[in-house]
């Protein structure tokens, strides 16, 4: 599908306040780590590095990118910071912003977060041009809360089986999604919802919740199906995590409502609530129930840190309960995917 001409924002994190960058008249463009380019990043950054990070620095030395008006980082990890760092260093790259994330959810977070978005709201102005009032505000949340909603009822289709191509359909829409201006991603949407129904259910398959943070390949999630593994739900960074609708309340201030919303959706390894930190764990096994799976498995990129530290509390969780959990990690390329195809299919057996 062609993309019309836009004024096109990157971003590469799910926390990245959206309607933001619309308001301005900006469409959200997520950098995702698919690509062709060569590995060029480790002349700016250590090789033992995320390869979300790495992948989309070989994207702006490479060029292989549309045209940005800017670029905006989320201080999400350290390695996230890194690339801000060698992401100005590269010739020809968009101007770029980075904001602060803060790990928790109270008042003083949102109130410290909901600051770092009206920084964005001025930079962004300044990159597109054009000025943030509340009423373009309201109408940027309310586009955004559209697409989530279409979001929703085409995962709803996938999860009972009736969407053809299942999963990887899923997956190429919500990139779509991300990398496309409204209408169009929009239209897409609609498009595959007016689809006729589609019996795809394989009830000897066994149910698999998927979990984790950079997997963006649609053959990434076909190779779970090929291996004989029903993912019946999932929690991913670049899958529904991107779509989660924003709060509305016209008595709210604009910034705080969207820093209340983002901060307070489901929580992935880097943030945490203060007063269980180890929260995360209970929130996986919670999904792995209302999944109805009878396993988990998730897929981080190698180097990264946050998953590391949180994954041994999360499989214990898991396995008081009776489910067993599949950890695979990659280097955002089909290829080291492909080399976990065995293990998949001794998991998906084991849970026969």
């Amino acid at each position: 599908m062609a993309v019309p001409p836009a004024d096109f924002i990157g971003f590469a994190c799910a926390y990245t306040p959206l309607p933001v960058i619309a308001a301005a008249g900006g469409a959200p463009y997520r950098v995702l780590p698919m690509t062709e380019s060569p590995d060029q990043a480790g002349r700016m950054l250590h090789d033992n590095i995320c390869p979300h990070v790495k992948r989309i620095l070989d994207r702006a030395i490479d060029r292989d990118l549309p045209e940005l008006r800017g670029m905006v980082f989320v201080n999400s990890c350290d390695a996230m910071r890194r690339l801000y760092d060698a992401w100005r260093r590269v010739d020809g790259a968009a101007p770029s912003v980075l904001i602060d994330l803060p790990p928790t959810a109270d008042e003083s977070a949102v109130a410290f977060f909901a600051g770092e978005i009206e920084r964005l709201a001025r930079t962004v102005e300044s990159w597109c041009g054009r000025t943030i009032d509340r009423s373009k505000l309201s109408k940027a949340v309310e586009q955004h809360n559209v697409l989530c909603d279409r979001v929703d009822a085409l995962t709803r289709r996938v999860e009972a089986g009736t969407l053809e191509g299942g999963w990887s359909r899923l997956q190429a829409a919500l990139n779509l999604a991300a990398t496309t201006p409204f209408d169009a991603a929009l239209k897409h949407l609609d498009g595959l919802l007016g689809e006729a129904p589609a019996d795809r259910r394989r009830a000897s398959d066994p149910p698999i919740f998927l979990f984790g943070n950079v997997l963006p390949d649609p053959d990434a999630h076909a190779l779970f199906e090929a291996c004989g593994a029903r993912i019946v739900g999932e929690d991913m960074c670049t899958g529904s995590r991107t779509f989660t609708r924003i709060d509305s309340d016209s008595t709210e201030d604009s910034c705080r409502l969207l820093a209340a919303s983002l901060l307070r959706r489901p929580r992935c390894a880097r943030t945490f609530d203060a007063s269980d930190p180890g929260r995360m764990s209970q929130d996986v096994l919670d999904a792995v129930k209302r999944s109805g799976a009878k396993g988990a498995i998730c897929h981080t990129v190698k180097f990264c840190d946050p998953y590391l530290v949180r994954l041994p509390l999360v499989r214990e969780a898991l396995q008081r309960e009776g489910y067993p959990l599949l950890v695979l990690e990659g280097d955002c390329t089909l290829r080291s995917m492909g080399q976990h195809r065995t293990r998949i299919e001794a998991f998906a057996e084991m849970l026969r």
